[in-house]
């Protein structure tokens, strides 16, 4: 792989939350030795102005092929899918801290040696990751931003695709959860314009959840408030 710099990216706004209410003790010291152990070295420009592209195999020993969870919330998808699949090396990306201090709890119980944490803006790691290296993308539950006048922040835009597709092998998959029908339409929309094909054949394809699925507490929420999940599979095309 070509060790070039990455590119330095202007200012980003961040409209998400960062933080909510303080840790415990106890949880910041998982915290700290998890993210000393498992965060992929500062990937962020400000903080590394120097760095350069990844090479994913130097993160993980004896996987075959990568996998991105974007906004893992508290990590127990992501814990799920690390354990049943110890081929696999899995990138969790999550800027809210607390649901990185839940991940790290999980984490502190368990032997897994293939997980790596970046807790931050995805649009940092997407600088870094080389073209065509990520074989899967989860993306559950994403900010639904409700209000109109804010569906540009949604992940499902321009800002988003252009760098996750070309991080993405072809053929890869990736799997957006919501239970949010106007994210649906906004997904069906904007995801297929950048060289993605959804791959439904029928209307239970993205009404029935996948055969490895393990629901998230955002899930069990919205099933209890009413809400109805779907589940959109799409496929990086060739570019």
């Amino acid at each position: 792989m070509d060790n070039k710099e990455s590119k330095p990216k202007n200012f980003r706004n961040f409209y998400g939350r960062l933080k909510g209410k303080g840790l415990r003790s106890l949880q910041q010291k998982l915290l700290n030795d998890q993210l000393e152990k498992l965060s992929i070295p500062a990937v962020k420009y400000e903080i590394n102005p120097d760095r350069k592209l990844i090479e994913l195999s130097d993160l993980f020993k004896n996987v075959t092929s990568f996998s991105l969870e974007i906004g893992f919330g508290g990590g127990e998808h992501l814990v799920y899918q690390a354990e049943r699949n110890p081929n696999i090396g899995f990138i969790g990306c999550e800027p809210y801290i607390n649901g990185v201090a839940m991940l790290a709890g999980k984490l502190s119980k368990l032997e897994l040696t293939n997980v790596r944490i970046h807790p931050g803006d995805v649009r940092d790691l997407f600088d870094v990751l080389p073209d065509d290296s990520i074989d899967s993308v989860f993306l559950l539950y994403p900010d639904p931003w409700p209000k109109k006048r804010h569906h540009r922040r949604r992940f499902v835009t321009s800002e988003y695709l252009i760098d996750l597709q070309r991080v993405m092998k072809t053929g890869a998959l990736l799997k957006l959860a919501t239970d949010i029908p106007d994210y649906v339409r906004q997904s069906l929309q904007e995801v297929c314009k950048h060289h993605f094909s959804w791959t439904a054949t029928d209307a239970q394809d993205w009404r029935e959840c996948w055969s490895d699925w393990m629901p998230t507490r955002y899930e069990r929420k919205a099933l209890r408030e009413g809400r109805r999940p779907y589940y959109l599979t799409f496929e990086k095309r060739e570019s």
